[in-house]
């Protein structure tokens, strides 16, 4: 069904980090943007479709404008709003935006580190654009701050603070089918496995809490109602946003899950683990019924490798990337 590509090389390697990867198409331009982090730098690679140019550019942790932070990178994700692309940064410091190309920062916002250090680490994880104007930002805490974004500029401003985690976040997602009938549009986990599932608007409403069972969630997806969470036993479950009613539960990988994603345009779900296997899977929504299958179409083993982020290179889910721990590489895989 798919075969591979040849890799796109990265100057540093990929940290063990959940969703190490993140995707943008800039179809006008036909480029695909990439990002890796590697410690405290961002692994930055732009590569045209006809795979001949390569360009490469490498962010740094920073606190506020000042120079390079030591820092730890834990997260980098292009956040697409209807007016604009943002590149979103979490560290242990703070958070950081910058225009999608990664030339300018845009917005700074640091995290409250304690004076005394503590037993608890402090940083941020887990980034989702959220309809026209919002972008989402988890921390270890449990809070998810709620960013407010102009169309253009730098006056981004924190408007809300959603506390009702109680674990460190670990990853969020807002609806990715474009569908405007779905109620929910964000869901955020954390590290108990904790699922939350919100409304926004100009207060974010609380939907449902879907009980975890103290197994992490390392990656979430939201999409047509669906939350498709997959979790540190190897297991991918699938419920109905709103009422959490389990639709399905799959022991998708021996290991644990460190990625999902999916194609919205084709219901393809894509899930990555560290026992080296990517898989791909498909999703059947029967609204007569209100039921949701998953059928398992094709897997991939990449050779003594941890994956650690994995992501469909388009919204049909034609080619998809994957990297592993410690590889200095982008592997990609189209179909046959």
């Amino acid at each position: 069904m798919y075969h591979k590509e040849k890799s796109i090389q990265i100057k540093s390697s990929a940290s063990a980090l959940y969703n190490n990867l993140s995707v943008l198409r800039i179809a006008p331009r036909s480029l695909t943007y990439f990002t890796v982090v590697h410690a405290n730098v961002v692994n930055m690679v732009s590569a045209s479709w006809d795979g001949l140019n390569f360009s490469h550019r490498q962010l740094q942790s920073k606190e506020g404008n000042i120079a390079a932070s030591s820092s730890l990178i834990m997260q980098a994700s292009w956040c697409v709003l209807p007016s604009r692309e943002l590149l979103v940064l979490t560290s242990q410091k703070g958070i950081q935006m910058y225009e999608s190309d990664g030339s300018i920062m845009v917005y700074w916002h640091a995290l409250d580190i304690p004076e005394t250090p503590t037993a608890q680490a402090v940083f941020a994880r887990g980034i989702a654009a959220v309809r026209e104007n919002y972008i989402c930002v988890g921390v270890s805490s449990g809070s998810v701050l709620v960013f407010d974004v102009p169309s253009k500029g730098s006056n981004i401003m924190l408007s809300e603070v959603l506390e009702e985690h109680r674990e460190s976040i670990t990853d969020m997602a807002s609806e990715c089918s474009g569908s405007q009938e779905c109620i929910a549009d964000l869901v955020t986990a954390d590290d108990s496995g904790i699922l939350c599932v919100w409304k926004s608007g100009e207060d974010f409403e609380l939907l449902n809490k879907i009980p975890g069972f103290d197994v992490c969630c390392s990656s979430v997806k939201l999409w047509k109602g669906t939350v498709v969470a997959g979790y540190g036993t190897g297991q991918i479950r699938l419920y109905e946003a709103v009422t959490g009613i389990v639709h399905a539960e799959v022991n998708a990988h021996a290991r644990w899950i460190y990625s999902l994603d999916i194609a919205p345009f084709s219901g393809l779900l894509l899930s990555g683990a560290e026992d080296s296997l990517v898989r791909v899977w498909h999703l059947t929504l029967t609204p007569e019924t209100n039921s949701v299958e998953i059928e398992h179409l094709y897997s991939e083993c990449v050779t003594d490798t941890q994956i650690c982020g994995a992501k469909f290179c388009d919204g049909d889910g034609y080619a998809f990337a994957v990297t592993g721990y410690d590889l200095s590489e982008i592997i990609r895989y189209t179909q046959a």
